[in-house]
């Protein structure tokens, strides 16, 4: 039998939103597997720190408003040059998401929701996909949610752009699937980034760490699959809840504690994320 191939080690792999949490911990992982890796980010100091951090000769950053196209085809065209010419791997992970009661979003706050968590997704691969068909090759990784197999109160945008995601990458994946390009969609449980500031826990919703869902996304490239969640198992649990009737979903909400997790929490302890996310557009801190 001929060695196995290594999918990692050597690709240039681009990444959204990867100044913080799980964009952050995913460079990391693949730098340690021999990626050259760029990385991207609306703010600039924040990327500058972390490739400051990573402090890697495979590393590099670049300006990144995934809202605008024309912002991401400069990113696109910067990571290709970094990269030797192409990008063998995009990781759409840029996303936001605001909280509470349906009503009183902010048309700001849906807006900006929509257009970094599922109009920013459209864009990267619109960007990439033509190079990699042209190349027969390709891998593209969208980081959706849980949220987005069993949706849950307070969460009804951001649940509903990542529903799109999970649609979107499952459709691409057998589109695109005979033109020798992989489409996966990392779908993380309750992650320990800025996201679930304020937030209390319950039984159903401890943390995890950004590095474990940096790992599934490793995997989802060592050994391509179209639906990675993590735990592994757990979207053959969610997404039959989903469906469930209403009387049946609002008793396992309610028995878990997601039903007012994301109503009820501590507006001060998140009041610099939520400034932040509803207004995440354009490039902030650009030198």
């Amino acid at each position: 039998m001929g060695e196995k191939r290594d999918r990692i080690s050597g690709k240039t792999v681009a990444i959204t939103g990867a100044a913080r949490g799980i964009g952050y911990a995913t460079a990391m992982a693949l730098l340690d597997r021999g990626a050259r890796v760029v990385i991207g980010d609306r703010d600039v100091e924040a990327l500058d720190n972390a490739i400051t951090t990573l402090g890697h000769d495979r590393v590099s950053g670049h300006p990144l408003d995934v809202t605008d196209r024309e912002s991401f085809t400069g990113f696109v065209k910067r990571a290709r040059v970094d990269g030797g010419g192409h990008i063998d791997v995009l990781i759409n992970n840029a996303g936001v998401m605001p909280i509470g009661g349906f009503l009183d979003q902010s048309e700001q706050a849906l807006r900006s929701a929509i257009e970094v968590n599922f109009y920013g997704v459209i864009t990267g691969c619109q960007l990439v996909l033509p190079e990699m068909i042209d190349r027969g090759a390709g891998h593209i990784i969208n980081v959706a949610s849980l949220a987005g197999l069993m949706p849950v109160p307070g969460q009804t945008v951001y649940a509903g752009t990542k529903s799109a995601v999970i649609s979107l990458s499952g459709a691409m994946a057998d589109e695109f699937a005979g033109r020798g390009i992989q489409v996966s969609v990392v779908m993380p449980p309750f992650t320990r980034t800025e996201l679930i500031s304020g937030t209390a826990q319950t039984r159903a919703n401890r943390p995890v760490e950004p590095q474990a869902i940096a790992a599934a996304i490793v995997r989802a490239l060592d050994k391509p699959k179209t639906h990675v969640s993590v735990p592994g198992g757990i979207r053959f649990v969610l997404g039959p809840l989903g469906l469930l009737g209403p009387r049946g979903r609002r008793w396992v909400s309610r028995r878990v504690g997601t039903d007012k997790v994301f109503l009820e929490f501590d507006t001060a302890a998140r009041q610099g994320y939520e400034q932040r996310a509803q207004a995440a557009l354009g490039v902030v801190n650009e030198k």
